[in-house]
């Protein structure tokens, strides 16, 4: 299956499901009043914020959630264990309607995955 290609983050997220437009648009706004230097982009077929050219964080749509991820997010302290995954680097959260979305703890991850 070939991966889709948007041209811009607003493409991406007008594709993606209704239930997670919301979703989407509630962590673009977080993304951009706690990290404002980041740049919106689309990597992989998914909505990442890159420092400089270095993507930093991404949004995943999947049927019943967004992921909220971290490409180094294994290197994160994080006390509330929000996040999840496996992988060597890659740790997301899942997020299912704006109001999970945890300002403090999600702001202390970006800051650090910022920083690194």
């Amino acid at each position: 299956m070939k991966m889709k290609t948007y041209a811009n983050f607003d493409l991406y997220q007008a594709d993606q499901a209704s239930k997670n437009r919301g979703v989407i648009r509630a962590l673009r706004t977080f993304v951009g009043e706690v990290a404002p230097k980041l740049q919106e982009s689309v990597k992989w077929g998914n909505g990442c914020w890159l420092q400089e050219k270095v993507p930093v964080a991404y949004v995943y749509s999947a049927p019943d959630h967004v992921q909220f991820g971290f490409f180094r997010g294994a290197t994160l302290k994080d006390p509330k264990r929000l996040l999840i995954g496996k992988g060597q680097y890659v740790r997301h959260i899942k997020v299912r309607v704006p109001a999970e979305i945890d300002e403090k703890a999600f702001g202390a991850l970006l800051r650090q995955a910022v920083r690194q």
